[in-house]
């Protein structure tokens, strides 16, 4: 698998980024729960739109000179890649309304699947055996911890779609960002795909009018820990190693949100752990494992490579 881009050596280990995205992401779903008495597509807008809001004045203070320099190309590009994110939040985060939040988590990080078919038509990187191996394991995981769900049908069926529809989006968003963060800011990049998103989501939520107004103060409070933790910081941590590894390698490295994501939902909305959900919970782990267990090496020979060491 090709995986660091050899134009400069990164200022810290790119691996370190994954594993605070990881954790970072894997509060999403519980902020989501805890934020319940909101519609789920007002809880994305309020998520993506106050991520946007801090983001402009820095943004502008920071990266006006590239912003202006930018080709129209790399635009409606970053601009496609919001819209992705944005039906992204829409569908997954409207299956949690449905499902249990492990099912839509894992199920909305199938995402290594449609990387690895899309990936030659877009981000054109190179996925090896290991990494189709290991991408393989990681999905299997994946239908092991939704297997209950499918069993039931019904609500929590229609929950599980929404989260794969999810999880489609969420590869073409990956697999854009890797593109542009070769050449592009991460600054630049969040900047206009978060505001894209933003814009069609609260533009959704005032089409079907929606309220914006009138929660409890808590909620509000989630809202902006949403905004913080798994958008500028989670989401924002992903963008930035984008630059350095693959989409193959930032999909699968995602799979680690739904076991985060479900041991703070056993532990704060006392949700079970079942059987199913362990065995599914250690294929992915093992699918993680087999893509990145060679990352290390590999990093080392690319940044050589990019500073001329043999």
């Amino acid at each position: 698998m090709q995986t660091l881009s050899p134009q400069r050596h990164p200022p810290f280990p790119p691996i370190l980024a994954l594993l605070v995205g990881v954790v970072a992401v894997s509060t999403g779903a519980i902020f989501i729960r805890l934020a319940d008495e909101a519609p789920a597509l007002v809880i994305a807008a309020y998520r993506v739109g106050l991520a946007v809001l801090i983001l402009l004045p820095i943004a502008w203070w920071r990266a006006r000179d590239e912003l202006r320099r930018l080709a129209w190309q790399d635009i409606r590009l970053a601009l496609l890649a919001g819209v992705f994110l944005a039906i992204h939040f829409i569908t997954w985060v409207s299956s949690l309304d449905y499902t249990t939040v492990a099912s839509s988590v894992v199920l909305v990080n199938t995402n290594p699947l449609w990387v690895a078919l899309l990936t030659p038509f877009i981000s054109h990187d190179r996925l090896s055996r290991r990494a189709i191996f290991g991408i393989v394991v990681s999905v299997i995981g994946g239908v092991i911890v939704g297997m209950g769900d499918f069993a039931v049908g019904g609500k929590a069926l229609w929950g599980d779609i929404l989260a794969i529809l999810g999880s489609i989006s969420a590869a073409l968003y990956i697999l854009m960002g890797r593109r542009l963060r070769q050449h592009l800011s991460l600054l630049v990049y969040v900047t206009l795909c978060y505001g894209m998103a933003a814009v069609l989501l609260w533009a959704l939520v005032l089409i079907l009018g929606y309220p914006i107004t009138g929660y409890q103060p808590a909620t509000y409070g989630w809202f902006l820990a949403m905004a913080l933790v798994p958008q500028l910081i989670g989401h924002s941590a992903y963008n930035w190693a984008l630059e350095w590894f693959s989409a193959g390698v930032i999909a699968v490295s995602l799979l680690g949100e739904p076991i985060g994501s479900t041991l703070l939902a056993y532990f704060i909305l006392g949700e079970a752990v079942t059987i199913p959900k362990i065995i599914g919970g250690a294929f992915i782990l093992g699918g993680i494992y087999i893509v990145t267990r060679a990352e290390p090496e590999e990093l080392v020979e690319d940044i050589a490579h990019a500073q001329g060491v043999d």
